[in-house]
């Protein structure tokens, strides 16, 4: 008997735009066709001509448990997520303790099986930590970082000699290593150059664009020579994007493999340095917003396939935390909740084409971290997860704070036009509609490939 049937519904199957119908069965897609006829579902679902997709898969969250959960914890981050029509977060590992060897890892993986309510995989830190790398590795991190280039929120920055010394081991594991990308020299020269300078636009000019292209350029020469496979995290600026556009053709040209590729975040997507007015030092991340010529450059490179996946790097702190001076508010902003939705809107007003937005958004997170091979994610077909949203892409909202459902209270994105799923299902479970009606700890920790296979 099948689960679910999603009936007078359009999907996007083989590249085309069309009206179809999805059987699920024991949490799997069982069928995608024009017309299916004689499933007998346990529930049937009349989606009125609304858009069937897969789910996103948000490979960049910090939902702060544990050591800081006043901000955010696995359930309240993991409803957002659900709410806006993600079912699978990559966690990354700056809380308290940071996620750097067996017990902190454990005591990680023990609060986001109770809590969770969507799927998970939970990053590995490196910091001054080398030879627990491939302990974590076989405990079951998804993949490294982020490795922080420069100083961050966290203090998991790392020098040069480390750097290179992680990649070689990452390299050796087979792993991926997630860089934030930032020079600490230019960051410290500029920091001094501007330390009379407090009002919040300072931030981007500290964190210039120079500062991150350079740490783009120093992390290329790096990877090139070890040949570890590396994902840049949310890029932000013309020069980084130039540089990872041109390692992908002299790969290309010297016949090695292309083992690099990067995500872009909303808030650079659909922010700049013209609303640091408006936000203060609730506009304050890192890196920082950039100008508008920068914001095209970034949409202009998902579309050219340059920029690989869009990642909401949720970063949430309360109102309290975020309203001191430049200096010493916290950097991130919450975004688990707005990430679809935006792009969604992205797709309504043309900017990019349905089919790209699902592929950054899901198909191509799940190739570059593996769960599409081990997992049987992000991939609209028969047989895999189902991981799927219903939207009504005539129904647009505005995005308004308190109706999300982080424990930050507030959203850069207050008053932008977004268009938010309507149901969210995640392996065959309705688990979003109007509400979270999904049970704590239903989240299921997706191993990394280093896991052995016997002990699952």
């Amino acid at each position: 008997m099948t689960d679910i049937l999603i009936k007078n519904t359009k999907v996007f199957y083989n590249n085309f735009l069309q009206p179809g119908e999805v059987s699920i069965k024991n949490g799997k897609i069982e069928r995608i066709a024009k017309d299916i006829n004689g499933a007998d579902p346990d529930l049937l679902i009349d989606a009125k001509g609304a858009l069937t997709i897969p789910a996103g898969i948000d490979a960049h969250v910090h939902f702060r448990e544990p050591g800081m959960i006043k901000k955010e914890d696995w359930h309240t981050g993991s409803c957002s997520a659900a709410a806006g029509g993600i079912t699978t977060v990559l966690e990354h590992p700056n809380t308290i303790p940071p996620t750097v060897n067996k017990s902190s890892f454990k005591e990680k993986l023990k609060l986001a099986k109770r809590k969770s309510v969507i799927d998970f995989g939970i990053n590995g830190g490196v910091t001054q930590n080398l030879e627990s790398l491939p302990l974590l590795w076989e405990l079951g991190v998804t993949s490294f970082g982020e490795i922080f280039m420069a100083e961050s929120t966290g203090g998991l920055n790392i020098n040069d000699k480390d750097f290179a010394q992680a990649l070689d081991i990452i390299k050796e594991l087979d792993a991926v290593a997630c860089i934030h990308a930032e020079d600490e020299c230019i960051r410290l020269e500029n920091e001094k150059l501007l330390k009379k300078d407090f009002s919040p636009s300072s931030h981007s000019r500290i964190r210039s664009n120079l500062c991150e292209g350079f740490a783009v350029e120093k992390a290329l020469e790096l990877i090139a020579d070890k040949g570890t496979r590396s994902h840049f995290c949310h890029i932000s600026t013309l020069e980084a994007l130039g540089q990872i556009r041109k390692e992908k053709y002299v790969a290309a040209a010297e016949n090695r493999e292309h083992t690099v590729t990067c995500e872009v975040a909303p808030h650079h997507l659909f922010l700049s340095t013209r609303d640091w007015d408006r936000l203060g030092t609730f506009g304050k991340m890192n890196p920082p917003l950039r100008d508008r010529r920068n914001v095209k450059a970034l949409m202009n490179a998902i579309n050219d396939g340059t920029v690989s996946a869009v990642a909401s790097d949720h970063a949430p702190h309360t109102e309290f935390d975020k309203d001191l001076d430049i200096r010493n508010a916290p950097s991130g902003v919450p975004g688990v909740e707005t990430l679809m939705p935006l792009m969604l809107m992205a797709v309504k007003k043309n900017i990019l084409p349905i089919g790209r937005m699902i592929e950054v958004t899901s198909r191509n997170p799940a190739r570059i971290f593996g769960l599409d091979t081990r997992h049987s994610k992000g991939v609209f077909a028969e047989g895999y997860d189902a991981d799927l949203v219903i939207v009504d892409t005539r129904n647009a909202t505005p995005v308004k704070a308190d109706k999300l459902h982080s424990k930050a209270g507030w959203t850069p994105f207050e008053g932008m036009d977004a268009i938010f799923p309507m149901i969210t299902i995640a392996r065959g479970e309705v688990i979003w509609e109007d509400d979270v009606i999904a049970e704590k700890g239903r989240g299921k920790f997706l191993e990394g490939h280093g896991y052995p296979e016997e002990e699952k």
